[in-house]
This record gives C-alpha cells, sequence and structure tokens, in this order.
C-alpha cells in the first residue's frame, strides 16, 4: 500500500488530491459496473476520468490497491449514512427497523458502486484462497445488529438470544439484506419498498419477545 493510499496519511493530502483520488475511484466504480473486474483496465478507467494513467499511478500505486479502495469507500461511506439513522431512533424495535430500511435504500441508491464491490471483493484473494475482505467485512458488519439485539435484550423488547444464537440472528438479518443486494443485480426492476416491508416483518416478529 502506498503512502497516499494509507488512511493515516490522508491528512497529508491536499484537497485537490483528495478530489482526484475520489474522482479516480468513481471512474473505477463505474468501469467495472460496466465491463466486469477482470476487464477494467487502468486504460480504461484513465479514458473514462479523461486523465492518463500516469496520473493514477501517482496516486495509486497499481491497478489492485486502486480497486482495494472500492469496498473500502463503500464501507466508509454505508457507515456514515446508516449510523446516524440508527443513532436517532429510540428503541432497539425503531433501531432494527431502521437499520433494515436504511441498509436496503443505501444499496438500491448505490447500485453501480454495490456491483463494483461485489466484484472487486469475489476477485481478490490472499495467497492461500481466500477471500481478502471476508473476515473484517463480516465482523464489522454483524456488530451493528448485534448490539441492536443486545439492546433489545437489555430492555425487554426483544425475546432472549444466547450469544450463540443473538449471533444467528445477526447473520440471518444481513444475509437477508445481501440476499436483497444479489437479488437486485437479477433483477433491477424489483419492488424495494415491497421487499424491504417483508423483511421488517419478518424480523419484527422473529425478534418479539
Amino acid at each position: 500500500m502506498s503512502k497516499k493510499n494509507n488512511p493515516n496519511n490522508q491528512k497529508e493530502l491536499s484537497f485537490i488530491e483528495k478530489a482526484r483520488r475520489a474522482q479516480i475511484v468513481e471512474c473505477a466504480i463505474e468501469t467495472i459496473a460496466e465491463v466486469g473486474y477482470a476487464q477494467a483496465s487502468l486504460g480504461q478507467i484513465a479514458k473514462r476520468a479523461n486523465i492518463s494513467k500516469g496520473v493514477i499511478s501517482y496516486h495509486f500505486a497499481n491497478k489492485e490497491e486502486l480497486l482495494e479502495q472500492i469496498p473500502i469507500e463503500y464501507y466508509l461511506a454505508w457507515q456514515a449514512y446508516i449510523t446516524p439513522r440508527i443513532e436517532a431512533q429510540k428503541s432497539p424495535k425503531e433501531m432494527l427497523r431502521v437499520y433494515i430500511e436504511s441498509n436496503l435504500t443505501f444499496i438500491d441508491e448505490n447500485r453501480q458502486h454495490v456491483f463494483a464491490v461485489i466484484e472487486t471483493v469475489s476477485n481478490k484473494r490472499t495467497a492461500d484462497g481466500k477471500l481478502q475482505f471476508a473476515a473484517d467485512h463480516d465482523e464489522a458488519i454483524l456488530l451493528p445488529i448485534e448490539n441492536i439485539l443486545t439492546l433489545g435484550m437489555q430492555e425487554g423488547v426483544f425475546r432472549e438470544f444466547t450469544r450463540p444464537s443473538a449471533r444467528v440472528m445477526a447473520l440471518t438479518i444481513r444475509n437477508a439484506i445481501d440476499g436483497f443486494t444479489l437479488e437486485l443485480t437479477r433483477k433491477p426492476n424489483l419492488d424495494v419498498q415491497e421487499y424491504t416491508k417483508e423483511l421488517v416483518t419478518i424480523f419484527d416478529k422473529s425478534t418479539k419477545k
């Protein structure tokens, strides 16, 4: 990872450098959404951004380093979108409802980025063949759900979960959301509101005390 790509060094970048990096990442997202991960070359990304490949190389050491930013940027944008909406709720029941609704809305409104993340994560593997982003992603993405479930139990709103079963419920909720993501890529005209309403109903009933 280059110095410019290290999150701890972001404060060292000028406003123009940050804007250029953001533009390059956005063009990488658009390129992958159009042609897929394997076919998304630096040349194509540069052409879309109306810059030279040398400009990309100034900001990112190689294609892999650039594409690593796609799931990172997605997670940061997701977190910034979801967190304040959950924190604005006063009850665990409403937090869970808003968590589901906000996730599906965010996915629906960021379809290109979602597809690019799926392509990138599916193709980016470690030397032993494991998905590079899987473990860290799973823990970070499940924690907010488990926190909501725990709070709901403490306040007597949700039924009691043991620690293993709370993880099972968190996984089930997350997998339902991720399943929606895949379904939306296959069926772009999916009724998002109806899907959202059904998921909220399912998990309201399954967590009720």
